[in-house]
């Protein structure tokens, strides 16, 4: 007999979606972030690095090659159908027709079937909406949202540099135009409490978005966080209670949310701590294990807010 799924994974959601496999092409659309041009702030936040979230992209190559690259590798040969993932920095921070340059010129073949916008809650407005809005007649679109922590002032420690009040605008702006909403939240932030946690949980349940990313927090070279750690001012949090986290944080969100990830994936070559999270299958199966034995279910202890 096969395994319940105890939570709803992006994977089987795709395939309902879409009647099969399909798979992301991760693509740098050569964007900065607010946090780091000096709009906002500088430096980004304390975790990120230099290359923000895509040192695993060609991102030598302008947006049509890293697409045509992709098709040309054997990943390509996986699927049939495709995401076009704009993945790196804050992908809706730039003049409107230069968005839509971008992303027309990631849009170049039939398989591709999905359009994936990675930003910031301060950089969604009404006309970077429609302009998403106008890709939906051909496209399934997303956006993902950094929101890290519905606690302002870890907000401010991690030098996020925006607010959840802007996370709350930016989602209903999204929902108005009736575009998926994708959510990233870290578990293991700096002087993060197990309070934060619940009221991070409770913040999602207010508000209307149908994806969760959630990641842990790790410590790579050259970084805010990495001298914090060489300082012993933050301790990378434990897989055991990484895991609890996950647990307690997929019982009792909405559910109806599509969960996109349970971990974040570190570079090998970056990442100073913790050892853990070079190990994908020990938090997968980890957690596979947890509710399993505990009968848990993703939204059981749900109550809508």
């Amino acid at each position: 007999m096969e395994d319940l799924e105890r939570y709803r994974h992006l994977n089987k959601f795709l395939k309902d979606k879409f009647g099969e496999r399909t798979l992301k092409i991760c693509i740098d659309g050569g964007f900065t972030c607010p946090n780091r041009d000096g709009n906002v702030g500088r430096g980004g936040c304390i975790f990120c690095s230099e290359k923000g979230s895509g040192e695993h992209i060609k991102s030598i190559l302008d947006i049509e090659n890293q697409v045509n690259s992709y098709f040309n590798s054997y990943k390509s040969k996986r699927a049939n159908k495709f995401i076009a993932y704009f993945q790196n920095f804050t992908n809706t921070y730039d003049k409107i027709e230069n968005l839509k340059l971008k992303y027309d010129s990631a849009l170049i073949d039939k398989r591709i079937v999905a359009l994936a916008i990675a930003t910031r809650p301060d950089c969604i407005n009404e006309n970077v909406a429609k302009l998403l809005k106008s890709y939906t007649d051909k496209y399934y679109v997303w956006v993902e949202l950094g929101l890290q922590t519905s606690n302002d002032e870890n907000g401010k420690l991690i030098n996020r540099g925006y607010t959840s009040l802007d996370f709350i605008k930016a989602v209903n702006i999204l929902n108005k135009y009736n575009i998926d909403v994708v959510t990233h939240i870290i578990v293991g932030l700096p002087n993060e409490t197990d309070s934060d946690i619940k009221n991070t949980v409770n913040f999602l349940n207010k508000n209307n978005i149908q994806g969760l990313k959630i990641h842990s927090c790790y410590v790579i070279k050259n970084t805010i966080l990495a001298k914090m750690y060489e300082d012993r001012r933050y301790k990378p949090i434990s897989l055991e209670n990484y895991l609890n986290n996950l647990a307690y944080i997929l019982t009792n969100i909405n559910p109806k949310v599509i969960i996109h990830r349970i971990s974040g994936d570190a570079p090998k070559d970056l990442l100073i701590a913790p050892n853990w999270n070079l190990h994908k299958k020990w938090i997968i199966n980890g957690l596979d294990k947890l509710m399993k034995e505990e009968d848990l279910f993703q939204g059981m202890y749900y109550k809508k807010i």
